[in-house]
């Protein structure tokens, strides 16, 4: 406010104060010294009076300039409105009051200001990452400017701050700016940019006016790694389908636009889709179609091209290029079309031979039936197929084979240890024989392997088989003997036919170590049991065959046990028998002598001259048993202590000068090969009374003499029974009588 309008103000109302103490009633003015108005608001000053009925009033400016208002008075208060407030309302105002003679004047200070709208931010253009941009914070229709100030924030950091302190050289509006250039980054997305304007309108006022905008950050990038995924593929045939998927990175996330490109390279806008499909194709179809990712920043675009190609036409055969069929057998061969909706089909074989087959012709199928195979099928045959102007032809070569039955092993004979045997491996009704392959194994060991592979140009079915020796052995037996048969029927087939036979083998073995066992003895008294038993070793194991050897040789059969019993024995059993062990392997045989005797004479044991003797006596103990030959004759003492074993001769014991210790009892014990004797008697010795009982030479005489005789003819009773049992006589083996 310019100092000589303060002054004259300040006069004013020290006179009008100095009146007004001399008059009676009171004014009011409201608000009061001074208000602020923003411009284009409506504002209204209010002057009023006391203790005065009706009073008048009057509104004027200071400077007598137009009120720019509209006055309203009513009774003791006048009002007076400006609307709207505008720059010609700021002014120093006077209301003046008249009661009578009495005159009250009142003045208020009227201050206006334009702070209507928040501020505004505006950017040079989107927030793109690592590209510098610029944000300019304008505060729109300001006044007074000079006392405006601006802050910029982004989050928590200020970015600047300006005050417009420059003086205005007229009342006006004014749109203030503050301008900042940052470089967006990825940690910025999100965070808010604040826009801050204050209007110190009051400098009595500490407390300005404020007003802020706040926006959050939207960072942005272009579009990049635009990429194309194609399915199936992007070479298809007519008809076919095709599903393309773009995706693009970028911020905010791209749009994605499909086009094609046209010949003249103008692109023809297809999808706003992300995934493009594309249904029953068509050559014309074919093109280099372009995905491109589009934001606010920028687009990045890229390409793929389609090939699609002539429906094909495509013809198979089956069961493959070559088929092997065996003789007898029923084989089907299938023509199909692929890509042709008609096609016509037809026939041949490639030596120009009939077909000998049945044809079937079904859709985009036809198939040749050759039923029970024969040699006359073995052929090429071709199929045709044809499509509009489109003609193709597939081959298929048939081969026949024979390969019936399972080959057939045959032996020269029984398999016996050691002895050499023939195995033949025969395999019946072959076709082609010269592919056939025999191998002969004996478990795992392949003993003999044959090819034929002769060459023939007839046609026929023929037998082939492989033969081989060998020596068999006992390890052999549980082990297989296998015929193997191959039959390589074609060039094609990696693995051949294959036919086996299996025989267990069970190795034989002759009969050997043939024994009798005899119990109790081969000698034995007429009437006596006895058994004679048979064993035989072989695989299998051997029958037993027992016979008696008859005079002239022959052999007379008895019995197909193992023993043989006599259960009493007679004397015309005596003879030699025979047994054998036999199998299909061989015969083992021995044989035993069996010797039935007369029943043996009860053994004699006696003393002289007597049982009692005298001290100094001779005495004479003799065993005798008759005339049985090879007797064993033992004369033992008996004794506390344990037997004695007397040295006899002939079974005859010479005590000379019997002593008191030579009492006891004597045991006689006579063995044959028939069984044995025992025979006891008790010899007592008295002492000598006198010389008169002492013994006559004459009897010690005879005494010698009998002793000598008796056993004489023991021994000749003795050779001569021995001569008669063995048809001579010989005293080498007389001598030969144990005792």
């Amino acid at each position: 406010m310019p100092t000589k309008m303060v002054a004259v103000f300040g006069a004013s109302t020290a006179l009008w104060i100095l009146f007004a103490a001399s008059q009676a009633f009171k004014i009011e003015i409201s608000p009061e010294y001074r208000t602020i108005a923003q411009i284009g608001d409506s504002m209204s000053l209010t002057c009023s009076t006391t203790d005065c009925e009706s009073p008048l009033f009057s509104w004027r400016t200071q400077i007598d300039s137009p009120l720019n208002g509209k006055v309203k008075t009513e009774g003791a208060k006048s009002i007076l409105t400006m609307d709207p407030v505008s720059f010609e309302n700021e002014h120093s105002y006077l209301c003046t009051a008249t009661c009578g003679s009495g005159k009250l004047e009142r003045g208020i200070r009227v201050d206006i200001y334009s702070f209507p709208k928040d501020p505004e931010i505006q950017f040079s253009g989107p927030l793109e990452v690592g590209k510098p941009v610029t944000v300019k914070c304008l505060a729109p229709d300001v006044y007074p400017v000079d006392r405006l100030e601006i802050d910029l924030f982004k989050g928590d950091d200020l970015l600047k701050n300006q005050e417009f302190l420059e003086e205005m050289s007229k009342k006006s509006l004014e749109t203030k700016s503050l301008e900042v250039t940052f470089t967006p980054v990825m940690e910025d997305i999100g965070k808010a940019l604040i826009c801050r304007a204050k209007l110190h309108i009051d400098p009595i006022d500490s407390i300005p006016k404020e007003r802020e905008t706040v926006k959050e950050l939207q960072v942005y990038t272009s579009p990049t790694n635009t990429e194309i995924s194609v399915h199936p593929s992007t070479r298809l045939h007519e008809g076919g389908a095709v599903t393309m998927t773009c995706s693009s990175e970028g911020l905010p996330a791209p749009e994605i636009f499909w086009s094609k490109k046209l010949d003249n390279g103008v692109l023809q806008l297809l999808s706003g889709n992300a995934t493009l499909t594309l249904i029953a194709m068509r050559m014309e179809d074919s093109g280099i179609y372009v995905c491109e990712g589009v934001n606010l920043i920028g687009r990045d675009k890229t390409e793929v091209e389609l090939v699609v190609q002539e429906k094909p036409f495509i013809v198979d055969i089956s069961p493959g290029s070559q088929v092997s069929a065996q003789i007898g057998d029923s084989v089907v061969l299938t023509c199909a079309a692929v890509g042709c909706d008609s096609p016509s089909f037809s026939w041949r074989t490639e030596s120009g031979s009939p077909l000998n087959g049945e044809v079937k012709n079904e859709g985009a199928k036809s198939t040749l039936t050759l039923s029970s195979v024969s040699f006359e099928n073995e052929h090429s045959y071709l199929c045709t197929a044809t499509c509009l102007r489109r003609t193709l032809q597939k081959r298929i070569q048939v081969e026949v084979y024979s390969f019936p039955e399972d080959p057939e092993i045959e032996m020269s004979g029984p398999l016996v240890h050691g002895r050499p045997v023939t195995v033949n491996c025969t395999v019946p009704n072959v076709y082609p024989f010269d592919h056939l392959e025999i191998e002969l194994r004996k478990g795992e060991t392949t003993l003999m392997n044959k090819q034929f592979l002769e060459e023939t140009d007839i046609k026929s079915l023929e037998t082939k088989s492989l033969e081989m020796t060998f020596i068999p052995t006992t390890e052999d037996t549980g082990k297989a003997l296998v015929c193997l048969a191959k039959l390589h029927s074609g060039e094609m087939e990696s693995e051949p036919k294959q036919r086996q036979s299996t025989q267990p083998l069970y190795v034989n073995v002759a009969p050997k170590e043939t024994t009798i066992l005899v119990s109790p003895s081969d000698v034995l008294e007429e009437g006596s049991p006895v058994n004679l038993t048979c064993s035989s070793d072989g695989f299998p194991a051997p029958q037993i065959l027992w016979s008696r050897q008859l005079n002239n040789g022959e052999l007379q059969p008895l019995s197909e046990n193992a023993t043989l019993t006599f259960t009493s024995a007679k004397m015309e059993d005596s003879g030699i028998y025979v047994c054998e062990g036999v199998n299909q392997a061989g015969i083992s045989k021995t044989s035993v002598k069996l010797i039935v005797q007369d029943s043996q004479k009860d053994i004699q044991l006696t003393v002289f001259p007597s049982k009692s003797v005298k001290e100094g006596d001779t005495v004479i103990i003799s065993c005798t048993c008759g005339n049985v030959p090879e007797t064993w004759i033992i004369l033992k003492k008996k004794a506390k202590t344990g037997d004695m074993v007397l040295k006899s001769v002939d079974g005859s014991y010479t005590i000379l000068k019997a002593q008191l210790q030579d009492a006891g009892i004597y045991e006689c014990e006579s063995k044959t090969e028939v069984g044995s004797q025992l025979r006891s008697l008790t010899l007592d010795v008295k002492g000598r009374e006198n010389n008169k009982d002492d013994f006559p030479p004459e009897l010690l005489a005879l005494y010698c003499a009998s002793s000598l005789v008796i056993p004489a003819i023991g021994m000749i009773i003795y050779f001569a029974r021995k001569a008669n049992m063995k048809g001579s006589y010989s005293l080498v083996e007389a001598q030969k009588s144990k005792v």
